[in-house]
């Protein structure tokens, strides 16, 4: 049963022709009235894995009777399958069914899965459209929305992709239920990033919210997943391709990525990563005479609080700096960082090397 467009909360983002809605709600798994008509008469392929597709391909399935033909794709789950590998098995399955430039790709599923069906609509036949309909926390508040695709390479995290925006994102906040609890506190990890470098007084809801969160309460994580939403939407609608402030939504990535690459993609979550990668970017800040210790302290309590690593892995500087040499924002293999100039406020810039070794041992001790 598809649910009421009334218990569904939506905002969307503004890119002119490739503008499109976040629905945010409960149900919507089982179908909306916009998913349907954008299936309607044609080619829909489900890309999804086994851990997800198990609870949610089948209700899904059934919102999209309206298709032409309808197949899924199931690719293994985890970090360590975004690679060329699982990408050929989605074209694999659109060209043996035969699908044509007006098919549909709908990801369901985590992060994982959205960057690649996503990756995978931007090259099929040059382009075709893709829905998101993101399971995990961490996809709801970041991943799905924005049109970043990609898959990684053993030397870096999203290196090699496009963007593509979405025609539609579906958050269904009943799939968060089944999540593990480290998987809800990944998404938690953004949800505070968002607060630290654009809104402060949403910094501080969360931090009164969390045991709420945490317990999966699904008015508390409506709200958030709401103003997250709003927060990236606004950035996206502002600079589509992060030529200039959508780079400031990587705070804690360059640091944070270095963690996954290091430590094998998989082994740390992305909000794991991001959350440890936060702590040394306010290190850093601090070290650049930005912030105060107290800030330092507020943002390493909160992202702890989350039930989020705090210190990253003791390797020395020179294995950290050398992994963040392989990043989006590096020029020539020299990285730039994003920090903050004061809580709600961000920027990117080159760095000292002093201060960085300096933000690398004390987010690591």
């Amino acid at each position: 049963m598809s649910v009421s467009a009334a218990t569904v909360r939506q905002l969307g983002v503004s890119l002119g022709e490739r503008s499109y809605p976040i629905l945010i709600g409960a149900g919507l798994v089982a179908g909306h009235p916009e998913l349907a008509r954008l299936a309607a008469g044609r080619q829909v392929a489900i890309v999804t894995n086994d851990t997800v597709g198990d609870l949610y391909e089948a209700p899904l399935a059934a919102a999209l009777h309206g298709a032409a033909v309808r197949i899924t794709v199931r690719l293994p789950d985890g970090e360590a399958f975004k690679t060329w590998e699982s990408l050929n098995r989605i074209f694999d399955a659109l060209l043996e069914h035969r699908f044509d430039r007006h098919c549909l790709l709908v990801a369901l599923g985590g992060g994982v899965i959205g960057d690649m069906t996503g990756f995978a609509a931007a090259v099929y036949q040059r382009g075709v459209d893709f829905v998101q309909v993101p399971t995990t926390l961490l996809a709801q508040v970041d991943s799905s929305v924005g049109g970043k695709t990609a898959i990684n390479h053993p030397l870096g995290k999203n290196m090699i992709g496009a963007f593509h925006q979405p025609r539609l994102v579906l958050a269904d906040v009943d799939t968060l239920r089944t999540l593990p609890a480290r998987e809800l506190s990944a998404g938690l990890a953004e949800m505070i990033k968002h607060g630290a470098i654009a809104d402060p007084d949403y910094l501080a809801r969360l931090e009164a919210d969390l045991p709420a969160l945490l317990a999966c309460d699904a008015d508390a994580l409506t709200q958030a997943i709401l103003r997250s939403c709003e927060i990236k939407a606004a950035v996206v609608a502002a600079d589509e391709r992060e030529a200039d402030v959508r780079a400031t939504l990587n705070f804690g990535h360059t640091f944070g990525h270095a963690i996954e690459a290091g430590m094998g993609y998989g082994q740390w979550l992305h909000g794991e990563a991001v959350g440890a990668g936060m702590v040394m970017a306010a290190e850093l800040s601090q070290r650049l005479g930005y912030i105060d210790a107290g800030v330092v302290a507020r943002l390493r309590r909160t992202i702890g609080a989350a039930k989020l690593p705090v210190c990253g892995p003791a390797w020395p500087a020179e294995r950290y700096i050398e992994l963040m040499s392989v990043d989006k924002k590096a020029t020539q293999g020299t990285p730039k960082f994003v920090v903050l100039r004061k809580l709600g406020q961000a920027a990117v810039q080159r760095v000292p090397d002093d201060a960085l070794r300096a933000a690398l041992a004390a987010g690591t001790a």
